[in-house]
């Protein structure tokens, strides 16, 4: 389900991207794709495999397993992947309670290929689910990288082509620390 939105249409998508900062969040057209429930997983490992400069991205919960078939840890071994080929990678992840055991789990996987892993500090939870890559492609939304998120429940993200709200989108992404 491909559609070109309207400025009025991705006006809500830039709202929801603001960064705090004084000035709002701009404009900018972009084609959106929906994706619903399952189809996430699969545009995201295009994304990955098709990448060529970096990848930067935000998950509330990232949990691979040992489990054939697990969706996350073939994320994880993407991810890796495009790493091993010259590709920046950046992994933002929640760090508190229950959620930060399992993130820290496939972060020590990451981290040993090569992937720079961020566990911000502070009182805020990191909630975004949020990838950018090569500075043009978005994705946003509910999903997690749980197995359930990517293959079982009901979930909506968008993926959004256009370099203006990467941009934004890759800022925001950049200031949590």
């Amino acid at each position: 389900m491909r559609k070109a939105l309207g400025r009025g249409a991705v006006l809500v998508f830039s709202v929801l991207l603001w960064t705090g900062h004084a000035a709002p969040a701009l404009c900018a057209p972009a084609e959106a794709t929906v994706l619903a429930d399952a189809a996430y997983q699969g545009t995201l490992r295009e994304k990955i495999h098709g990448a060529k400069r970096r990848i930067i991205c935000a998950f509330y919960l990232f949990k691979a397993t040992d489990r054939r078939g697990n969706a996350p840890a073939l994320i994880a071994a993407d991810l890796a992947d495009a790493k091993r080929r010259g590709v920046e990678v950046k992994v933002i992840l929640e760090g508190d309670d229950e959620v930060g055991r399992e993130n820290r789990a496939v972060a020590g996987y990451l981290v040993r290929k090569g992937v720079q892993v961020i566990f911000p500090r502070g009182r805020r939870t990191t909630h975004a689910k949020a990838v950018v890559v090569d500075d043009r492609f978005v994705m946003i939304g509910s999903h997690n990288l749980s197995h359930a998120a990517l293959t079982r429940n009901r979930e909506l993200s968008v993926l959004l082509d256009s370099p203006e709200l990467a941009a934004q989108v890759t800022r925001y992404l950049e200031g949590i620390r």
